[in-house]
């Protein structure tokens, strides 16, 4: 894509919605770690009534790990995959505990190192816990990017570097979460909303639908 129809793009997003803010629930950089590694293949709905009973019961590293394997599992229960989740983030909490005094890296190399923490994980924290310009590119954003023609790519990495190098540097802190709701909302799988597009006439998408 045409540099200034990017920036085009940014423009309107950022007009409709200037502070952006993440639909998870959470008030530390560890809460939103763990909010984030219970995220995958589950709705942010779904986390946010998990965590809400979570975070009151046990909201730091150590206070995860008393609660336990069964008492985690328990508490996570009608989260996908919450058998795995729940090893993967006791033992997450174990290593902030042993490398970081219990408190949430603000590097990539170290966040990548815990369990069940890869890129996206990661950039999601990076960005929304500490600021850092990070695009996390998950599967709406993936999307979004191939479809528009903001950033085609046939992988999440590939996603991201466009992204980085299409994405003026003003707009590079809110970037992720303005993305993420627009394919989350507007430019959806099934049946993108074209007709409630304000990118419409920016978006190089074959087969949108007139209006």
């Amino acid at each position: 894509m045409h540099p200034e129809k990017a920036r085009r793009i940014y423009e309107r997003l950022r007009a409709a919605d200037p502070h952006p803010r993440t639909e998870l629930w959470f008030s530390s950089p560890f809460e939103l770690l763990v909010a984030v590694m219970l995220s995958a293949q589950a709705t942010d709905k779904g986390v946010n009534r998990v965590t809400a009973r979570l975070f009151p019961l046990a909201n730091t590293p150590q206070a995860l790990l008393n609660l336990g394997e069964e008492g985690l599992r328990e508490q996570i229960r009608t989260i996908g995959l919450y058998n795995n989740k729940a090893r993967n983030i006791l033992r997450t909490c174990a290593l902030l505990i042993e490398r970081h005094g219990g408190e949430v890296p603000r590097n990539r190399e170290a966040l990548e190192a815990l369990p069940g923490v890869g890129r996206k994980t990661a950039n999601v924290v990076l960005n929304v816990a500490f600021g850092e310009p990070t695009l996390a590119v998950d599967t709406h954003i993936f999307r979004l990017a191939n479809r528009t023609g903001l950033a085609p790519g046939k992988t999440p990495l590939a996603v991201e570097k466009g992204l980085l190098a299409i994405t003026p540097e003003e707009f590079l802190p809110h970037a992720h979460h303005w993305l993420i709701l627009h394919g989350r909302h507007i430019c959806q799988a099934r049946r993108p909303r074209c007709e409630d597009c304000s990118l419409w006439d920016l978006c190089e998408y074959e087969e949108k639908k007139p209006r």
